[in-house]
């Protein structure tokens, strides 16, 4: 091997074993692969806007220690009353499994729990580790009201769906 051969092969040697040293070194800042991928998918899928109270009203200006702590502004409709959960708590007793198995159950409207279903099972685990890595926090979001019961705080009201006549348009 050519003296340059050796140094770069020396070089590419040391820069590896650095890598792995910060890989594994938990105070250089750097997040695991999967906690990463948990907080993009958090972002792009959207779960903030609902579980994050002021999130959607701040264009995202929350800070990060506050998101997915649910909220207590209701979501009215033909199905009573639901408010987005704190996910941080829901998660905190969980496996991986059952967080999947949870996220592949239908829920009450708004959730649109059937985009969930179709993400892969490594998606919906990332976001799990991702909430495991922020940890349990905040307060349980108010319970589900049903649809005779009025709520007390404030609410998103859908109209109800229209009447078809059973003809087609």
């Amino acid at each position: 091997m050519t003296a340059i051969k050796k140094t770069l092969a020396a070089f590419a040697a040391s820069a590896c074993i650095v890598c792995a040293a910060e890989g594994a070194d938990s105070t250089s800042g750097a997040l695991p692969a999967d906690v990463t991928r948990g907080k993009y998918l958090v972002q792009i899928a959207g779960c903030n806007d609902c579980h994050t109270a002021g999130y959607a009203e701040t264009g995202g200006k929350v800070e990060e220690s506050k998101w997915l702590l649910g909220d207590r502004l209701g979501w009215r409709g033909p199905w009573g009353t639901t408010y987005a959960s704190n996910l941080r708590l829901a998660a905190k007793d969980m496996t991986a499994e059952q967080f999947v198995a949870r996220a592949r159950s239908p829920l009450r409207p708004p959730m649109p729990w059937f985009n969930l279903v179709t993400m892969r099972d490594g998606d919906v685990k990332a976001i799990f580790a991702y909430l495991k890595h922020l940890g349990p926090a905040g307060e349980p979001a108010p319970e589900f009201l049903p649809p005779d019961t009025k709520p007390t705080g404030p609410v998103v009201t859908f109209p109800a769906p229209p009447k078809h006549s059973g003809k087609s348009p």
